[in-house]
Parts: structure tokens; C-alpha cells; sequence
């Protein structure tokens, strides 16, 4: 799957052949990678769509399907091709193009606008303008635009919402506006698109939704390492639902995940302080749960390797599971330093009581949000029972994170980000390293001196030195399988393989 995705890719163009026969095969692994527009209907698809495959003279592709409406086609309503997963492109890459498509899947346009994901980035409008489209072929409203139109989609299916608010809720600034967006994504109107679905029946308040992702996918799996990372206050996990606390950006919002009937998605049911952090919710329950991977580009690599092979073999389409946020992910890696689990979940209970965001009420044994770093830059941490170094280096941490020194949103860059966290006192590589896995989502992550890793290793016959030089670029994931290795109560679902002779 890598050599043919990046063959399709080349030159960061797509190969017009190439993905014509992944349509004509109906490939679902290019699902999300690119969208097929069809010129005598006027309507895009995905390349998996079970439609009548068309002739080849007939038919243009995209690589985002806000760049398919810009050309003037409506989403196919069948294949629904909005609501595939992401592409893992902009996981895997870490160029200013990708960076920018990520701070758009995180509602930085709608909060702040073109001028400020541009400052995020730091370039200037102009600048990432012509980087974007470029590449891209449509600039970075347009992006925006696709993205407030799948969330109205959301919103018409799920809720039982007047059409108004959704029309808010979505990030539309008028009724107008909406109005028209949906009849040319989806060649309706949000009142047809509605239809006669009733929401789902749930508890009142909360909207449930699916999360799509690329097969194999096995999400007890994910959800069962989640639950035993869980953190009293913020995080719940009852054998099959993993609950957390989000901090979104007009307040905090609740978020239950469980695995979805069909086995390979995600359900999850929200509760949020403001519909209109629903996009934003969802882009980080998708980042938390590593939905927009392409497992099988994984897997190729790291299943040549005789000493992974009966890993992956056991456990396709592993996934690295994160935290919703980097800063969070980042002080929790400190206050996990040189401590058990257990002890790093106590630690990180105390900092949640002392200085986190009480919820406006509890819901169930969820009661506060992640602290801020601008809380934790003058908390009193003396009750945590954290050594005198540590609790200096939470200080100093949430400083550079509160005045920007230490870059860790959706856009940073990682390789910038790495070098300010060294720069923290009591912060070395492993922690940094860390923070790139579970907060930033770097798929090319080796932790260096992982005790874990070091055990299955040399079960394995290998050495830290020289794991550190293979399985690029998906290190991450070869983590994740060591890891499974040495501590297999937190990796259930799959049998442990038989050690390589």
C-alpha cells in the first residue's frame, strides 16, 4: 500500500492512471487520499463508491474534497465521500502545507480566521495562500468551508436542532450563507437533507455520532489502552466506553467512546458547553484515536522486518492512541518520569484536583478539565507529592507553554517543538519524544532508553541502537507492538505471537 500510494502521490501530484484503477477496483484503502469528480453527473465520490465505475474520459480527481466543490461538484449522496476519515498525509508529513491542514481540522480559521492561522504558522497571509492552493488547488477558506459543511451534515442527522442553529453551531456567520453551502455540497436543501431521520435515542443533551476509519481497525483494542492510561476526575474507562473531559475552546465538553456495532469505526456521544466546538471535538477524538492512519502502508513496513512480522501478524492495523492535546500529553510525560502507571495516574489526579477547570457539574466520575498551562504556571503543587525538581519542572513548562516559547498546538513544528522542550530544565529526550507520540502525533517516534522497549527487544534478539535506525517511517507504530510485548494486559484482543527463534 506505501509503494502504491506513493506512486499515486508523486511529486505531490495525483497520477491520473493510477487512480482511476483505484476507482475501478473500488479500493477502499485510497479512501480519504483522494476524490473522484465525475464530469456528466456533476457529483464527486469516493474512490470505494459501489456506483457504476465511469469512463475514464469522463472523470477528474482531487486531493481534498473541498477542492472537488470549488471545481463545482456535489457530494455523491450515496458513498457520502465527506464523511471518510482524514488522509494520513498531513499525520505523517510536517511541511507548513500539512501543519496548516491540521490547525484547519482544529477550527483555527473559524476562531481566529486566515489572518490568524496564518500568524499561527508564521507566514503571512499571502504566503501560506499560495502554499496551500499551490498544492491543494483551493486556499485555506475553502478548506474551511468543506469542513463547516460536513459538520452542518452532522448536526441535520444526529439532532433534532432547529435548522438555525445548526446553521451557527456549524460556523456560518448567516442562514444565507448555509443555506447555500448545502445546496452545493449536497444538492439540497438542509431541510431535504434532513429528511425524516430521527436522532438516535439517547440521554438528552448529548449528540451521537460515527467515527469512521481505514480498515484494520480494532477499536476494544485502542479504547482498552486508553482506559488503563485513565485519570480519576478526567477520564473513565468501564470495560467497553472510555469517557474523558475535552477542553474545547468555548468550554469544556465531554466525550463517551465506544465501539461502534459495525466493528470498524467508533461511536462517539458528545456533550458540549457550545455546538459550535462540535468540529473541533471531533478532530481531536480523531487524533486521540489514531482514526486518520493508513494501517495497511504501516503494516507492509514493518511486517518485511522477521522480528516485528509475527507482531503484526497478531495485531493488524495497530494504532497509536494520543491525548487530545499536546500541552496536556506534555506535562503528564513529566509527571510520569521515573514513576509506575499507577503512580503517574495518582500524580496527575492531585494536578487535575488542584488546578484543573471543575465542570459546571459532574458527569458521572468526570469533574474537571485538564488544567491550562496559565493555571499551572503559579499552582500550588506542594500537595502532589512530587519531588522539588519535578514540581520546578511543571513550572517551567507551563511558562514556556503559556508565553509561547514551547509550541505544542496542532501546527507546530515538531522538530521546533522537540528543541524547546529540551531547553525546559528536567526535560531530556525521552520525554520529549513522548510528547511527540502521544501529544503531537509524530508516526516516526523512537524512544530512546525505554525500559519496556529495551525488554522486548532483546527477547526479540535486537538492540536499542539498532531499532532506533529501522521501521522508518512508522517507528511509532513498531512502539506500540514492543510496548504490547512487555506490558500485554494493556493490549488485549490480540493473542501475544511466539518470539522469533
Amino acid at each position: 500500500m506505501l509503494g502504491a500510494v506513493t506512486e499515486l502521490l508523486e511529486g505531490r501530484g495525483l497520477d491520473a492512471e493510477r487512480c482511476y484503477r483505484a476507482v475501478a477496483s473500488r479500493d477502499a484503502r485510497f479512501d480519504g487520499w483522494f476524490f473522484t469528480a465525475v464530469r456528466t453527473t456533476g457529483i464527486y465520490c469516493r474512490p470505494s463508491c459501489p456506483a457504476r465505475t465511469p469512463l475514464a474520459g469522463n472523470v477528474e480527481f482531487h486531493p481534498t474534497a473541498a477542492g472537488a466543490q470549488s471545481a463545482g461538484f456535489r457530494a455523491c449522496r450515496r458513498c457520502r465521500p465527506d464523511a471518510v476519515p482524514g488522509s494520513p498525509e498531513w499525520d505523517v508529513r510536517a511541511d507548513v502545507v500539512a501543519r496548516a491542514m491540521r490547525l484547519i481540522a482544529d477550527g483555527e480559521v473559524e476562531r481566529s480566521g486566515v489572518a490568524g492561522l496564518a500568524a499561527a504558522l508564521g507566514y503571512s497571509e499571502r504566503q501560506l495562500h499560495r502554499l496551500v492552493v499551490g498544492e491543494l488547488g483551493v486556499g485555506p477558506l475553502a478548506l474551511a468551508r468543506a469542513q463547516r459543511a460536513q459538520t452542518a451534515r452532522v448536526l441535520l442527522e444526529t439532532t433534532d436542532l432547529p435548522v438555525g442553529d445548526i446553521a451557527f453551531a456549524a460556523g456560518f456567520a448567516s442562514i444565507r450563507q448555509f443555506n447555500d453551502t448545502v445546496r452545493e455540497v449536497f444538492a439540497t436543501t438542509p431541510s431535504a437533507l434532513r429528511g425524516s431521520r430521527r436522532p438516535a435515542a439517547g440521554p438528552s443533551g448529548w449528540l451521537t455520532l460515527r467515527l469512521a476509519a481505514r480498515a484494520p481497525f480494532c477499536a476494544p483494542e485502542v479504547l482498552l489502552f486508553l482506559g488503563g492510561h485513565a485519570v480519576a476526575g478526567l477520564e473513565e474507562w468501564d470495560g467497553e466506553t472510555f469517557s474523558r473531559v475535552l477542553d474545547l475552546p468555548h468550554g469544556p465538553g465531554v466525550v463517551r467512546l465506544s465501539p461502534a456495532a459495525d466493528g470498524t469505526s467508533v461511536t462517539a456521544r458528545l456533550r458540549l458547553a457550545e455546538l459550535r466546538d462540535l468540529g473541533v471535538a471531533v478532530a481531536r477524538c480523531r487524533h486521540l484515536l489514531d482514526l486518520d492512519a493508513d494501517p495497511l502502508a504501516v503494516d507492509e513496513v514493518l511486517a518485511t522486518d522477521p522480528a516485528l512480522a509475527g507482531l503484526v501478524r497478531a495485531a493488524p492495523g495497530r494504532r497509536v492512541p494520543t491525548h487530545p492535546d499536546a500541552a496536556e500529553a506534555a506535562v503528564r510525560a513529566v509527571l510520569g518520569q521515573h514513576v509506575s502507571l499507577a503512580g503517574a495516574r495518582t500524580f496527575t489526579a492531585r494536578v487535575l484536583a488542584a488546578a484543573g477547570t471543575p465542570l459546571p457539574e459532574p458527569v458521572g466520575t468526570l469533574t474537571h478539565a485538564f488544567p491550562r498551562p496559565e493555571a499551572l504556571v503559579d499552582a500550588d503543587l506542594a500537595a502532589v507529592g512530587l519531588t522539588g525538581n519535578r514540581r520546578r519542572t511543571v513550572h517551567a513548562l507551563a511558562a514556556g507553554l503559556a508565553d509561547g516559547d514551547v509550541d505544542l498546538g496542532p501546527g507546530a513544528d515538531r522538530v521546533e517543538a522537540g528543541r524547546a522542550l529540551l531547553a525546559v530544565p528536567g526535560i531530556g529526550p525521552w520525554t520529549v519524544a513522548l510528547v511527540a507520540l502521544r501529544g503531537l502525533g509524530d508516526p516516526d517516534v523512537w524512544l530512546p532508553g525505554d525500559l519496556a522497549l529495551r525488554r522486548s527487544l532483546t527477547a526479540l534478539g535486537s538492540s536499542d541502537a539498532e531499532a532506533a535506525t529501522r521501521w522508518r517511517p512508522w517507528r511509532s507504530y513498531a512502539v506500540l507492538h514492543l510496548w504490547a510485548m512487555s506490558a500485554p494486559t494493556l493490549f488485549t484482543r490480540h493473542p501475544t505471537p511466539e518470539v522469533p527463534s
